[in-house]
Parts: C-alpha cells; structure tokens; sequence
C-alpha cells in the first residue's frame, strides 16, 4: 500500500498539468460563451444562449462548417487510401523502402508553417511551379489561380493538407502491416485465395484498430488545420477556406467577441467528439462483421 501510494504521487504533476492547460481552459470557455466578453474588459454580462444562436444564424458560420466539411471529408478519403497503398508497398524491411519511407515521412517533420509557405509559392499564379510546369507540359488549359479560386481552394489546402501527413499515417498502417502473422497469409494463399480475397479477410480485418487511429487522427487534423489556412489563405477568397479554427480565432482576435468565439470552441469541441465517435462505431462494426 505504501509503495501504491508513492506511485500515484508520480501521476500528480502530469494530472496537474493537464487540469491547467486542458480542463480549466475547456470549462472556462463554456463560461465565457454564455457572456459577451470582448477578451479585453474586466467586466461582462451574461447573455445566455445568445452567442450560439448568433453562430447557428451567421451566414459566415454555416458557410465555414460547409468548408470545414468538405475539406475534412477530401483529407480523410484520400488521405486514408494513400497512406494504406504507400504503407502495402512498403512494408517489407529494405533498404530502398526504408529509404522511401524516410521521404516520404520527411513532410510531417516541417512546420506547417513553412508547408503553407513552399506551397503558397507552388500555387502562385504567375511564378508559381504547378502553373509554370503545367504551361512547359503544354497544359496550359490546365493552369489556375489555386488558391485564389474560391471554388477551388478548400481543396487545393486540403491536398497539401493531404501531401504533409500522408507519410505520417504511413507508419501507422505498416506497424499494423507487420503486426500480422505471415501464417495467415500463408493459409489463405494454400486455400486459393486472391490478393483482394487476402486484403478483404485477412489484411483488413487486422488492420482496422490502425485504421480507427488514422481515421480519428485525421478528422482531427483537418479541423486544427489552422496554420495552414492561416499562412496560405487566411480564410480567404471571400470565406472560401474559413474553417472552424480560423472562424474562432478572427471572431475572438479581430472582432474581439471572445464570448461569440468561445460559443464557436464549443459547438467545435461537440462536432469533433460526434465525428470521431460515429467514425470509432462504424470502423469498429466494420471490423467485428468481419
């Protein structure tokens, strides 16, 4: 018991950090998204549910859960289907495929700043690489203002979204990969079955506790893309990349309606858990009809 004691004493300042820097935060902005603190005063007054009405109604709000949708949606699928066929081609310990591991990993190491910033440069209408190339592959048709097209552009972060993490969920997929007894393989193959008959009963249904952890770490990502969008586009053209994130940091820091601010950080909090939840079900119901 006394041994018992003096351990949980270790769990104590982690615990404490994480009620200072997590669970006071999240329960001071439930507070504040009931006043109309303008992040600066020391006094406020209690508005109720006003802020989330405000947000609900705000053309500019449904206009950013739209984007932040679309962009989530093309992050998840594509994401998920390049990490999985880059982690099936590479999972076998080379030298090659640990070198082509490396680089293809090498992007979830730079700041998304910077990513913002090389691919702000790419997109470039005028001097930018993607046009440039296009044009010197007699695609010129092809060329466009990428992150200046308001149709567009949600999609163009959402690929460079897509380029920066790719390799990072990667390795998620081939510690999954290797985790699975090469019996089975074996097995099945002396059963006759196919390489997709392989896939659908033996590689996926073993993969999906790492497909639970990409999928959910990708939802998340495409909803804290904020440096990303922030550098790019700034929520721009016209709201076209606004997403949840950006949305709660220009209302609270340039309209300075901290309250209208924390009311969006809550209805975020409440959308993310709700997404990663049903994603959690329907990757685990996947797995157990298997």
């Amino acid at each position: 018991m006394r041994n018992r004691k003096v351990l949980w004493l270790f769990l104590l300042p982690g615990t404490l950090l994480y009620l200072f820097l997590f669970v006071y935060p999240t329960l001071a902005g439930f507070f504040y998204s009931f006043t109309d603190w303008d992040g600066v005063s020391e006094s406020y007054k209690m508005v109720g549910l006003d802020n989330y009405k405000d947000s609900f109604q705000s053309i500019v709000f449904q206009k950013t859960v739209l984007n932040n949708v679309k962009f989530m949606i093309s992050v998840v699928i594509i994401q998920t289907i390049v990490s999985l066929v880059l982690a099936m081609l590479l999972a076998k310990n080379t030298k090659t495929r640990v070198f082509l591991r490396a680089l293809y990993f090498f992007p979830a190491i730079l700041s998304s700043v910077s990513v913002g910033l090389i691919w702000s440069f790419i997109y470039d209408p005028t001097i930018g690489m993607l046009n440039l190339g296009l044009d010197a592959a007699h695609l010129g048709s092809l060329a466009n203002n990428w992150i200046g097209d308001k149709k567009i552009a949600i999609y163009s972060i959402a690929f460079v979204q897509v380029w920066a993490h790719a390799g990072q969920m990667m390795i998620v997929f081939i510690a999954g990969l290797q985790s699975i007894p090469k019996e089975l393989y074996e097995s099945a193959r002396i059963d006759g079955g196919s390489r997709w008959q392989l896939f659908r009963s033996v590689t996926w249904p073993l993969l999906a506790p790492s497909a639970t952890i990409v999928v959910a770490y990708t939802t998340i990502q495409s909803f804290k893309a904020f440096d990303l969008i922030f550098v790019m586009t700034d929520g721009g053209p016209n709201y076209a990349t606004e997403i949840l994130s950006t949305f709660i940091y220009h209302t609270a820091f340039s309209s300075y309606k901290f309250g209208l601010a924390s009311a969006g950080s809550m209805i975020f909090l409440v959308v993310l858990a709700v997404l990663t939840y049903i994603q959690f079900k329907a990757l685990r119901a996947d797995r157990i009809s298997y």
